[in-house]
């Protein structure tokens, strides 16, 4: 893997809304090269965020309460909230790469960070014929552990990734999350017994060779 620093921002909990408008100035602010790669750690209050093809029939009922929001990043539903790590990354991408090339390096780089905390962890290859299948899976539990979902425009990435650490899961079971009625969504906690935000936070960054410069 080539090496790729990037500059670290994190926040604890900041709101949807307010964080997709915060990314979209930097997306800005790295197409122009006002801004260098850049890493966004942060989590968000619940809930669920869904892409363009996210049929209807994979959305939670409204009477549980917690928000439906539509988002620009590919792939399917997915659900956010205390106790998950989410990562934005704003990358230029390279001359000889593509936004699927980087999800690649990515997913390398969460089964690295999730094998420092002492999870043995693997990403998937997309079956023959399939939407594209991205994530990290637990390698034995057979668990998923990582959403992702990203874009690229003007060459520069968007959205990123939501590592479940310590948080409730069971907001999960209430949707079809990742279009996998089957999947079983996991986290740190569930796999370790025990987790610690900040260790993550500090593991994550490492692998994403990220360092805060604001």
């Amino acid at each position: 893997m080539r090496e790729r620093p990037l500059t670290l921002i994190q926040d604890d909990l900041v709101d949807y809304e307010k964080a997709m408008e915060r990314m979209a100035a930097l997306v800005e602010e790295r197409q122009e090269d006002a801004r260098p790669d850049t890493l966004w750690l942060l989590s968000h209050p619940s809930v669920f965020t869904v892409g363009k093809r996210t049929p209807t029939e994979h959305l939670p009922d409204p009477s549980h309460g917690i928000p439906v929001m539509q988002t620009g990043r590919g792939g399917q539903l997915t659900y956010h909230g205390p106790g998950q790590l989410v990562g934005y990354l704003i990358v230029k991408l390279r001359a000889d790469e593509g936004v699927v090339d980087y999800i690649r390096e990515v997913e390398l780089r969460l089964v690295e960070a999730l094998g420092e905390l002492g999870i043995a962890a693997e990403r998937r290859d997309t079956p023959p014929g399939s939407e594209l299948l991205t994530g990290v899976w637990t390698k034995e539990t057979k668990r998923k552990i990582v959403s992702i979902g990203m874009r690229a425009s003007r060459a520069v990435t968007s959205h990123g990734f939501a590592l479940n650490v310590d948080g409730d899961l069971t907001p999960w079971d209430l949707a079809i999350p990742c279009g996998m009625p089957d999947v079983d969504m996991t986290s740190v906690a569930r796999e370790r017994a025990q987790a610690s935000m900040d260790e993550t936070r500090q593991v994550v960054a490492k692998a994403f060779e990220a360092t805060p410069t604001e």
